[in-house]
């Protein structure tokens, strides 16, 4: 992913007070963001930072001391400082920042149970607009600096009692004769998780893909749509280990 550097007027107070002396940088909130809750791990200090500066206090431009720096974060390095400061600060998020980061990180979530979960009751997936208004009539705070993971298990608690939810993953094998191999491994190992593979002797492609239950007619789409209808697919067993 590509990101634009950013300006001042764009940018977020992060604030770190430690051994009585205080600490602040200007940075994209974006990449403030997902550093604090470890969606990347890196990233350029230029496209993080406004100014490659640690500061005393950002607002007057008042810079930390070399000394502080090396006392409290036991380097002087503005990269290793500035990681430091956004994974243990305060991030200064305007409202309306914090809003949008909300937004994102709640589309992210429906989008993830839309994708991997279905309606035990009919075996279908719930569509995107019946979890949203799930998650509002829960009113399931969604904080965004907490991780995917975690705030995506606090969702399905909380929305269980509203809509039946199940998660469901697919074994399936699948097929590809010869002349769709080359170009159809790729969509297909994109689409699915491949557990396991082989490459007969004709040059057809063997294997036993995983998916999400509420992917499956979309997976066999997929294989026929690659294949023109040539591709073979078979159902093995859901996660439960049923036949």
């Amino acid at each position: 992913m590509i990101y634009s550097v950013v300006t001042l007027d764009d940018s977020i107070i992060v604030r770190y007070k430690g051994y009585g002396k205080k600490f602040e940088i200007f940075a994209d909130p974006d990449l403030a963001f997902a550093l604090r809750t470890r969606e990347i791990e890196d990233v350029d200090l230029d496209k993080l930072l406004a100014v490659e500066e640690i500061f005393e206090n950002a607002q007057e431009g008042k810079r930390a001391s070399r000394e502080d720096l090396l006392e409290v974060f036991k380097t002087d390095d503005i990269y290793d400082v500035a990681k430091k400061i956004i994974e243990k600060g305060e991030l200064g998020l305007t409202a309306k920042q914090r809003k949008d980061m909300q937004d994102r990180k709640k589309m992210q979530i429906i989008s993830l149970i839309a994708k991997d979960a279905i309606n035990p009751q009919t075996n279908t997936p719930h569509p995107p607009a019946r979890i949203e208004r799930a998650i509002e009539e829960a009113k399931v705070n969604i904080d965004p600096f907490k991780n995917t993971e975690e705030l995506l298990k606090e969702v399905i608690k909380a929305i269980r009692p509203i809509i039946p939810i199940k998660f469901e993953k697919l074994k399936i094998a699948v097929k590809i004769p010869p002349e769709y191999a080359g170009r159809s491994y790729g969509a297909i190992a994109n689409f699915a998780n491949i557990k396991r593979e082989e490459w007969g002797a004709d040059g057809s492609w063997m294997a036993l893909v995983e998916v999400s239950a509420s992917l499956q007619s979309e997976f066999y789409g997929l294989v026929n749509k690659l294949t023109r209808g040539e591709g073979e697919v078979k159902l093995i067993k859901d996660l439960s280990g049923k036949k």
